[in-house]
């Protein structure tokens, strides 16, 4: 998985044989600066953009296969043991809207194939989109899976660069929707006025103090007004979507402050709109690291456990990665692998494309 953050590759050794799947082994393969900005670069057009697109997605591959490699050399797996590399690519374009509705994520599953030989299965988010869905976000089916109690209602809030929310709840179908930025904006704020790609464990935020006209401003969006089935991205939210939203006299650090509140109550919100009779919220993604974030979602939370993905089994670094190897085994099994009471689709659909060994 290499998501909306830009901040590099996850992979993750699944054995998914038995009733409780199960993480053999982790490896992260960070991006460097130049390629984060090359891929950032084609979140807008852009001249010899096609070429462009083409020579990231084969670099990519390489860099997805290198890390397949190392991975499995730590895990001191041989490459025939491996059934499947489920691989989500790179998101460049996500314009779900019923006039446009397409999706482009940078792989070349083929020379990734070609360099592993090891089967792959890609392009997962097409076919949902083909049906009519957003085609995001695509790991409530795994939440459900692997994440869903029979006495308790649960949440599973997924903060990478965009915020999603699962709906797990005994008595009724799953859900689940983008409910806002996640990391995305903090990241991008943090990094133009620190110089670092993230505010680590959110200390920065914690030196400001929270501007209430900017964080109306920010959570009166229309984008909230809209109804699930929801997604967004990195062509929404983003620094010209912020700058918008200042008047330019703030300081550095209140704007951070506001920005995770922002987050924060984005993800509040969705939870008691669509889902406040949970009692149990688990996170996973990168903003689980972010120790001021989980305090202020506990704090807007009262009332509810907020606890972390590794509670239930899997670390918050590793829970999508894990499941996109899982929707790799549903494609290979050939069942379905979305839900289309999440992402709006006018059913569940077999995902992927697989290219073989």
């Amino acid at each position: 998985m290499s998501g909306t953050s830009l901040d590099g590759v996850d992979v993750v050794l699944t054995d998914l044989s038995t009733a409780t799947p199960r993480h053999v082994q982790t490896l992260f393969r960070p991006y460097d600066d130049e390629l984060r900005m090359q891929l950032l670069s084609l979140q807008q057009p852009g001249f010899d953009e096609l070429h462009r697109t083409a020579m990231l997605g084969k670099r990519l591959s390489c860099l997805y296969a290198e890390a397949v490699v190392n991975l499995l050399a730590h895990a001191a797996v041989n490459p025939e043991q491996i059934i499947a590399i489920g691989c989500h690519g790179q998101t460049v374009r996500h314009c779900p809207e019923e006039d446009k509705g397409y999706t482009i994520q940078l792989v070349n599953a083929a020379v990734l194939a070609e360099l592993t030989r090891i089967a792959v299965v890609a392009d997962f988010r097409s076919r949902d989109m083909a049906a009519g869905g957003q085609g995001a976000p695509l790991v409530p089916a795994f939440h459900h899976a692997v994440f869903k109690s029979a006495v308790n209602h649960r949440v599973i809030v997924n903060i990478g660069g965009i915020a999603n929310i699962t709906s797990l709840d005994p008595h009724n179908h799953t859900f689940g929707f983008d409910c806002g930025p996640g990391n995305i904006l903090m990241d991008a704020w943090c990094l133009r006025h620190t110089g670092e790609n993230y505010d680590k464990y959110g200390q920065w935020a914690a030196s400001g103090k929270v501007i209430p006209q900017l964080l109306d401003n920010l959570i009166t969006d229309t984008f909230f007004l809209r109804q699930p089935p929801k997604s967004t991205g990195r062509e929404l939210f983003n620094l010209q979507w912020l700058k918008k939203k200042l008047l330019g006299n703030e300081l550095p650090q209140d704007v951070q402050a506001t920005l995770l509140q922002f987050t924060v109550l984005a993800i509040a919100n969705a939870i008691s709109e669509y889902c406040s009779s949970a009692t149990e919220i688990y996170i996973c993604g990168g903003g689980g690291h972010n120790a001021l974030l989980i305090h202020r979602l506990a704090e807007a939370m009262p009332n509810k456990k907020v606890a972390l993905t590794d509670e239930l089994g899997i670390p918050v670094d590793w829970v999508e990665a894990f499941a996109f190897a899982w929707l790799a085994q549903q494609t290979i099994l050939r069942k379905t692998g979305n839900l289309a009471s999440v992402t709006g689709a006018s059913g569940d659909r077999i995902l992927g494309a697989i290219y073989p060994a």
